[in-house]
């Protein structure tokens, strides 16, 4: 039977941001190949095509290793130059992986220059910002199985060079050296977690 006269409203945006709890990232520029990497050791279910910008948005999932080896990963859509200045997906998805004890960086074999594949998301990392330029990062040289052992070498040697540490060789297609490859990473989880 009665109401107080209503208050003047308030009105706002409010732009919420998620940052999973990811404990490994993968990063790479587009085609280098990390879904079918990464799906070759049960990791996320991705999208895998024989094309680039297949991943259009992060995957994020367990990866089992065995019962006492298990992590979460986020793969994020690859990397162009300009991410940081919103070129091709951008850099907003960066989010994703920037909790992550550590990022496993994909290049692909099979391209002219890795060195400068490398240089390329090193470069959109560190524009980001939030420290991503700085984390612990394990390259890994992908689609080895389409080289052969001479040509991977000599990739491997360059990437060594611009990278000024060890290259590891996996194929999403063969499934080599990709367990080893995560249970590297998940080592230096375990340690970060120790710490």
């Amino acid at each position: 039977r009665h109401a107080n006269p209503g208050q003047e409203g308030e009105e706002r945006w409010i732009w919420l941001r998620l940052e999973p709890l990811a404990d490994v990232g993968a990063v790479g520029v587009t085609n280098a190949r990390k879904p079918t990497v990464l799906a070759a050791a049960g990791a996320p279910e991705p999208h895998i095509a024989d094309y680039p910008f297949t991943t259009l948005a992060p995957n994020l999932g367990m990866v089992d290793l065995s019962p006492s080896e298990r992590f979460v990963l986020a793969d994020i859509p690859g990397l162009i130059e300009g991410a940081s200045e919103g070129a091709g997906l951008g850099t907003r998805f960066l989010g994703h992986v920037e909790r992550t004890a550590v990022l496993i960086h994909l290049v692909d074999a099979t391209q002219t220059d890795v060195a400068e594949a490398w240089r390329t998301v090193r470069g959109e990392l560190e524009a980001y910002g939030e420290e991503l330029g700085d984390k612990t990062e394990i390259v890994a040289l992908s689609k080895i199985d389409a080289l052969d052992d001479s040509v991977i070498e000599m990739q491997r040697e360059a990437l060594e060079e611009a990278t000024g540490g060890k290259v590891r060789l996996v194929s999403g297609v063969s499934g080599k050296g990709v367990v080893e490859l995560l249970r590297e990473a998940y080592g230096m989880v375990r340690e970060r977690k120790a710490e």
